[in-house]
């Protein structure tokens, strides 16, 4: 299953995007979607109501980050494969790509799924192809299809999120997704 450029802007109606970028989003999508076997309607709604919320409607590839007590303490999270030194991590392995991927250790991960090395160079997880293979990767990682396969999207977001943030906006995206897909 993949998703058109029509449903897309269907979805994500009233915010507008030229139909170039549009395509570019639906490719990397597509993309992902068969490499991760992201491939029912149940599956790509809950991994499209999860980025679609974590990027801000593909706005934001890269945590935005306002240096808050926090993303202050992501800077000694060794549960997150940083060092326990105030040392900068934090601000360097922030949430990046559609799905906020964020430490060091899952930087480290994904280096060896795609042999691209985003320890020394952790914008390329902003960009194409890896702004939504990461994302793929993550979603596999954490066994989410199966979730999603129960439309269970409360332990998706525990998944992803650690906890509940912007579960009612995510609940909405799944909404919207599900019913375009559906028509």
């Amino acid at each position: 299953m993949e998703i058109s450029t029509v449903q897309l802007r269907e979805i994500l109606s009233p915010v507008h995007y030229e139909d170039g970028k549009l395509q570019s989003i639906s490719q990397a999508l597509n993309e992902t979607f068969k490499k991760y076997s992201i491939d029912s309607v149940l599956r790509i709604s809950h991994f499209l109501a999860q980025v679609l919320h974590e990027s801000s409607a593909f706005h934001y590839s890269v945590e935005i980050w306002g240096n808050t007590p926090a993303q202050q303490k992501y800077d000694t999270r060794v549960d997150l494969g940083n060092t326990p030194e105030l040392d900068g991590d934090g601000y360097k392995y922030r949430g990046r790509g559609w799905i906020q991927l964020t430490g060091k250790s899952n930087y480290s991960q994904v280096s060896k799924e795609f042999g691209v090395n985003f320890i020394d160079n952790p914008d390329l997880l902003s960009q194409p192809p890896y702004v939504s293979l990461a994302a793929g990767w993550f979603w596999q990682k954490r066994n989410l299809n199966f979730y999603a396969d129960k439309d269970d999207i409360l332990t998706i977001t525990k998944k992803i999120n650690g906890g509940f943030n912007g579960l009612d906006d995510r609940k909405m995206w799944l909404v919207k997704v599900k019913k375009t897909l559906n028509n």
